[in-house]
């Protein structure tokens, strides 16, 4: 005979977009099973789990504060309601959190001001609304902080809100009949009760008593204000290039680099300055799906994807909207603590922008063994293999463009791009190992630029700041003999130095906000800039490290950067201590550029 021992539920992960699990033990004398040995759809031994999950809604209307959303909201910003900002983000839980939040809600006021061009307006005097009846402002529409992320609730279907009981001024929704339920807006402010009973399957009555669980309030996720697309010609026009409602004109294109932090490398014990919730798995796929869908970049260049999440959740989820995927893992698995996983690089391209072409894999092991077999005394390769082989790999992609080249001289002619997606080795004591890499992959792309005239993008984490010398290898196309990262090189792999080159025109899209023009947009972005380098300030920012590791790079003779999306503040981030944070789930930042293929003859 079954019976339910106990039923666990962890209470700190009630998001939106979170996907709730109770933990169901279930015990006959002989042996031990889990839920999953027993649906309803297949009872076992003649028994089974009914799952029910319901949403306990008060008469009493209930908003939450947007800074600290597991209290209620007694103050409504009514600048955010004048300027039509999503009513989320207007409301608080007292004083002083407003207060304190001025700094950085002030910018939403800035940002939809710019939108519909009162740059130059005055901003009005701004007043906070306070109930005295302690229950919040009213509770209205909350679908923004949902948009353009489908949600299911695993394999049930999602049933209409049928009113189960009422009691005591509350109602019962019954919103889920699975062992997981994920959150939807409808939910936001709302607490959830799960129930769980054994099931005689032949009688269809209950065997022991129900089970139960009630979770915390739902509350919605932090999302961050939206980053915008910034015009590298000179002209402020911000406003009208927000990535929500842009439409590409057919000789431009975007391009997306993002490292989204492998769940295998989110530790509590790395990132203990981030929120259990925040830094659980169930959070983070939702909120960086969601960030990442919310680009709308025409390439999609992601690193640290673990092979079993691009497969189960990465692939089906962006082909919805329109993505076709390759994926490269990495060469070794990384022990997880319950399992082995592998993460690797997966690039996505929209199926109605790009055709696939022609795919290479780079395993810079495989070239670490060419390399010893070749150059390695057969006493040392051993200890020069343990040194190089560091399962890093890149995925390269030729893609067909679907859509016209304005001004080229030859209408009509197909228009390739090579897209190079790579993580490079993360030891600051493999120096060498870094540069080998780099340069591998650099040759291995010269090669596809003599036998095919294409632009070409590098794109990814380099693991490596401005000025060192794979970031002076990309960019200049040499490394100098007397660069320090050369005396690092115990297995005399980067002699003679002369060797270090390569002929692509290669120019790192972001050092274009130090090149091009003036305006606010632009001036604010070079604060955010490094100006003995050109480059961001950085793009990796945690609490032991902050820095510049991630670039794309663009062929400067076939493509031209027409934008790229705004930098962030250092201090708005360390307002939540560092990356990963409730608002941004990867410790490194999104980097888009918008380009245009340039019109060139055959050389």
């Amino acid at each position: 005979m079954l019976s339910v021992l106990r039923v666990h539920l962890p209470s700190d992960i009630p998001i939106v977009g979170c996907e709730l699990t109770p933990y169901v033990l279930l015990q006959r004398p002989d042996t031990s099973i889990t839920t999953d040995d027993v649906p309803e759809s297949a009872p076992q031994d003649g028994y089974c789990l009914k799952y029910r999950w319901y949403r306990i809604q008060s008469d009493r209307k209930v908003a939450v504060c947007s800074v600290h959303p597991s209290e209620q909201a007694t103050l409504q910003c009514l600048g955010c309601v004048k300027a039509k900002i999503p009513v989320a983000k207007s409301y608080h839980c007292s004083p002083k959190c407003f207060s304190d939040a001025w700094q950085h809600h002030r910018t939403l006021h800035e940002r939809a001001a710019s939108a519909v061009n009162e740059n130059g307006a005055e901003e009005e005097e701004l007043f906070g609304r306070f109930n005295s009846s302690g229950s919040g402002a009213s509770n209205t529409s909350l679908s923004g902080s949902t948009s353009s992320v489908s949600l299911s609730n695993g394999s049930a279907p999602l049933y209409p809100p049928t009113v189960t009981e009422r009691s005591g001024g509350e109602t019962w929704f019954e919103v889920g009949r699975s062992k997981t339920y994920t959150p939807t807006a409808d939910d936001i402010g709302h607490v959830l009760k799960f129930e769980c009973v054994s099931i005689d399957a032949e009688k269809k009555l209950p065997v022991g008593h129900v089970n139960t669980i009630m979770t915390s309030r739902v509350i919605p996720p932090p999302t961050p204000s939206p980053r915008r697309l910034v015009p590298v010609s000179g002209v402020d026009v911000m406003g009208n290039l927000d990535l929500d409602g842009r439409t590409a004109s057919s000789g431009t294109f975007t391009v997306l680099s993002y490292n989204i932090l492998s769940d295998v490398y989110a530790s509590n014990e790395l990132y203990s300055y981030c929120p259990s919730w925040a830094l659980s798995w169930a959070y983070r796929r939702q909120n960086l799906l969601r960030e990442i869908v919310g680009y709308r970049a025409d390439i999609l260049c992601l690193q640290e994807v673990q092979n079993d999440h691009f497969e189960e959740f990465f692939a089906p989820e962006l082909e919805k909207h329109g993505y076709q995927a390759l994926y490269k893992k990495k060469t070794n698995e990384v022990y997880s603590g319950t399992a082995y996983a592998v993460d690797g690089c997966a690039t996505f391209f929209r199926r109605d922008r790009f055709a696939h072409v022609k795919k290479y894999e780079v395993e810079f092991n495989k070239a670490a063994q060419s390399l010893t077999d070749a150059l390695v005394p057969t006493a040392q390769k051993k200890t020069a293999l343990n040194r190089l082989l560091k399962d890093n790999v890149a995925l390269i992609a030729v893609l067909e463009a679907k859509f016209s080249n304005h001004g080229a001289d030859t209408p009509g002619k197909r228009q390739l791009l090579c897209v190079a997606n790579t993580h490079v080795n993360v030891h600051q004591d493999l120096k060498d190992v870094k540069l080998w890499q780099v340069h591998t992959l650099l040759k291995g792309l010269e090669k596809i630029a003599v036998s095919a005239d294409i632009p070409m993008l590098v794109c990814g984490d380099f693991n490596s700041v401005p000025g060192s010398a794979p970031h002076a290898l990309l960019a200049i196309g040499k490394v100098e003999q007397l660069h320090p990262d050369l005396a690092v090189d115990p297995l005399q792999i980067l002699r003679p130095a002369s060797k270090l080159t390569h002929q692509l025109p290669l120019v790192s899209a972001y050092t274009s906000f130090a090149r091009m023009g003036v305006g606010v947009g632009l001036e604010q972005q070079r604060r955010r800039m490094d100006p003995a380098t050109n480059e961001p300030l950085f793009t990796n920012c945690t609490r032991d490290f902050i820095g510049t590791n991630d670039y794309i790079f663009y062929t400067a003779d076939s493509l031209t950067v027409e934008s790229l999306l705004e930098l962030l503040d250092e201090e708005s981030l360390r307002k939540d201590t560092a990356l990963p944070s409730p608002e941004w789930s990867s410790d490194h930042i999104a980097l888009l550029a918008e380009f245009r293929c340039m019109p060139r003859t055959r050389r």
